[in-house]
């Protein structure tokens, strides 16, 4: 065995401590994992910091999103309250809240989340929807035709964070544009379409396109 600088060489034997230090490091070693882990788990936190408004009588959907700690999550209107008619619904995985329903009632809701890791720690975060009685905006979207010879249509999908996808035409599109007229004034909203053939297969999604819906 080679000593290190300014240590003394020590041989093992049935009497040595040699054996001690290991359960003192495996032992350290176990309280350095229950320290990293009860770190980790306090790291979970709300990454949604704003959510569209609404258009009364108008279909509303948002998501609210979280990351870190560990899961399942547990979420929680914990002050004010959703526009009425729209309900708060934890996503199958439960690292997002979805808000769904078809707003009934013009008006401007506060209201705070929170949501909370599997051991315990908190985030919350405040929003704000406004619920407009009418639209004032319309998007215009229009997209290159597929190559296939045997399209049927094609589909619109918009969502709040171009990740969690809602469709929005009832029918299948002949044409390649498409009029939102149901966008509310101040929000952000993500696009994109897909293709359908005869078979009612369904492409992949296009590239996602941002648009910002002026006050």
């Amino acid at each position: 065995m080679i000593a290190m600088p300014g240590q003394r060489e020590r041989q093992c034997s049935s009497r040595s401590p040699c054996r001690m230090k290991v359960v003192k490091f495996a032992l350290l070693s176990a309280l350095l994992a229950a320290f990293v882990f009860r770190c980790h788990a306090s790291d979970v936190v709300i990454t949604t910091t704003r959510v569209p408004n609404g258009t009364n009588q108008t279909s509303y959907f948002a998501v609210i999103s979280a990351k870190g700690g560990c899961t399942p999550y547990k979420w929680a209107v914990v002050a004010g309250k959703l526009p009425s008619g729209v309900r708060a619904q934890e996503s199958s995985k439960t690292t997002a809240l979805d808000l769904i329903g078809k707003p009934t009632v013009a008006a401007s809701y506060s209201f705070k989340v929170a949501v909370t890791g599997c051991r315990g720690p908190v985030s919350e975060e405040s929003y704000k929807i406004v619920i407009k009685p009418e639209t004032h905006h319309v998007v215009d979207l229009r997209w290159d035709a597929s190559s296939s010879k045997d399209v049927a249509g094609y589909n619109v999908y918009r969502g709040p964070d171009g990740v969690k996808w809602k469709k929005i035409n009832v029918s299948l599109i002949a044409s390649t544009f498409y009029d939102d007229s149901t966008v509310a004034d101040g929000s952000t909203y993500y696009y994109a379409a897909t293709a359908v053939n005869i078979k009612r297969e369904e492409s992949r999604k296009t590239r996602a396109i941002k648009v910002s819906i002026p006050e």
